[in-house]
């Protein structure tokens, strides 16, 4: 009788262990798998090339272009049903500068709008785009942002007179959107709650990122930030995987984060780590690392046509910018569900 009571007990755990086995085999994919399967060339030029074209003048800050691009992005947010951060997607300001024989930058503080309304003076409207999705602890906030403003165009130019940013920032800018429908579709709460921002008016000062930073009630609630800006193309065509990877020192997990990513999903790419004390210059990174928060900031270096009309879309490297895309999303996954 014991040994026929021992063989059923032997045999139950063995059909555990097998039902087990098999559950953990056909459960499916993972969020982070569910998530990183949205992510794709075929989204990335869709955005990029909407972004970048001739039509859209280079969308520098303050135009008609400008809100067009504007209007895009806040049209698929909307279309994903994404909710926007405010009443709107949009977050307008004004920036104010003396008038341009003066020597004078583009402001957004209170203080300095008053002085330089004092006298003649230049006032631009702009918009940063913004969108969210909560989390369970709606205490705790991490911010994924891009700007989408670029340069312009210049008539005054013989030839190609359309700065039109494909780099600089619609490849930042398509990542964003693409880690958008990536968190949707894996199907989880997040933690934190996540903002996915497109400022306006980087390239005029930082301007968007500041005007947010100087007026969001709960910036002191913001726990991470991953930026990108130039995330496109090659700075040297031997090592077409470059990436730099700036992420603030005092938070080492975003750098091992990375590692394990890259090992763990098989992913192409060779990042140039770079841990700052302090990451507060290039781009609207400075504006959150000022505030004593950390940050993660992919860029893929200078290339011969940064701020010059040949920075285009058929110039872009798609594989690169996908990989960036990818390993960008589980690192914003982390930063949204796990301490650090």
């Amino acid at each position: 009788m014991k040994k026929f009571t021992f063989c059923i007990l032997l045999a139950t755990m063995s059909w555990f262990a097998t039902t087990n086995t098999y559950a953990k085999k056909n459960s499916g994919p993972t969020p982070e798998e569910k998530g990183l399967a949205q992510i794709n060339q075929a989204n990335a030029e869709a955005f990029v090339r909407f972004l970048a074209a001739d039509e859209l003048k280079g969308r520098e800050a303050g135009t008609e272009e400008g809100r067009i691009a504007g209007n895009y992005i806040a049209s698929l947010l909307q279309q994903w049903g994404v909710s926007p951060v405010f009443d709107s997607y949009f977050q307008p300001f004004e920036a104010y500068r003396v008038e341009r024989q003066k020597k004078g930058k583009l402001q957004v503080h209170p203080d300095s709008i008053q002085l330089i309304k004092q006298g003649v003076h230049q006032k631009y409207h702009m918009r940063n785009v913004l969108a969210k999705i909560d989390g369970k602890n709606k205490d705790e906030i991490v911010i994924i942002g891009a700007h989408y403003d670029h340069i312009g165009y210049d008539p005054m130019l013989d030839g190609d007179q359309i700065y039109n940013g494909a780099d600089d920032n619609a490849s930042g800018v398509s990542a964003v959107l693409q880690i958008v429908r990536s968190f949707l579709a894996t199907g989880k709460q997040p933690e934190r709650t996540v903002i996915f921002a497109f400022w306006d008016g980087e390239e005029k000062g930082l301007l968007g990122s500041k005007y947010f930073a100087q007026t969001f009630p709960q910036i002191k609630q913001v726990k991470g930030y991953l930026n990108f800006d130039m995330i496109g193309r090659n700075n040297d065509e031997s090592r077409p995987w470059h990436v730099v990877y700036f992420f603030t020192k005092g938070t080492p997990a975003f750098g091992e984060w990375l590692k394990e990513d890259i090992e763990h999903y098989n992913l192409n790419l060779q990042p140039d780590y770079r841990a700052w004390d302090n990451p507060v210059g290039g781009s609207d990174n400075g504006t959150f690392a000022k505030l004593g928060i950390p940050i993660m900031w992919y860029h893929t270096d200078w290339h011969p046509d940064y701020h010059l009309p040949g920075d285009e879309a058929d110039k872009i490297n798609w594989d690169k910018l996908v990989e960036i895309t990818k390993t960008s999303f589980l690192g914003l996954w982390k930063m949204a569900n796990i301490s650090f």
